[in-house]
């Protein structure tokens, strides 16, 4: 309930940013040059469990980070980038990820038909569109999932299902829930192969 009351307050923030505090993808892109390393030069990241930034909605990566930033999401390697980060800081980052074109890493994996066609029929019954929208390009603080890293993904859904991972709501550990390994990597098989 605190995390809920948190989360509305930050959205009420994020969408009443002044003209002066607006946010400056330009002034992002300067600030994300250490982001480089990890989620790559032109945001698609190419290492196998860093997600890709590329086109993500900025209200997703502003409430991202100031999870991270506030030590309400667990990710011990970005702690030290996101600590006592300003919210201008974040807003600028977020700014610039925005507006880069999304897309999927350099090396994704070659499709694999029969895999992809068993990611495809769980997406349905478990209502992924609903949250990421139909072609899962994401929409304000909901993530872009399509052509994202597949090992991430997989990562990612299965700390969800299993409890070790909870986004602001509960919504994705229960769209996961019961779902075993091998339909958790078909779904991520099949979301990081749209474009």
């Amino acid at each position: 309930m605190i995390l809920a009351r948190w989360l509305a307050a930050a959205l009420l923030a994020a969408a009443t940013v002044g003209v002066a505090d607006a946010q400056d993808a330009r002034r992002g892109a300067e600030l994300a040059i250490p982001c480089a390393q990890c989620h790559g030069a032109n945001g698609r990241s190419q290492t196998p469990t860093i997600p890709s930034l590329a086109g993500q909605p900025a209200e997703f990566i502003t409430i991202q980070m100031i999870l991270l930033r506030e030590g309400l999401r667990d990710a011990p390697v970005m702690a030290p980038f996101a600590a006592n980060l300003p919210d201008q800081v974040i807003e600028d980052l977020a700014a610039y990820f925005a507006t880069l074109p999304p897309g999927p890493p350099e090396e994704r994996r070659p499709r694999d038909g029969a895999l992809f066609a068993a990611g495809q029929a769980l997406s349905g019954p478990r209502r992924c569109a609903t949250c990421h929208v139909a072609d899962y390009g994401g929409r304000n603080q909901i993530p872009r999932i399509a052509a994202q890293r597949e090992e991430y993904l997989e990562t990612a859904m299965i700390a969800y299902r299993d409890g070790t991972r909870a986004g602001p709501d509960t919504q994705m550990n229960g769209a996961v829930v019961g779902l075993t390994d091998a339909q958790i990597a078909a779904l991520a098989h099949y979301l990081s192969q749209l474009d």
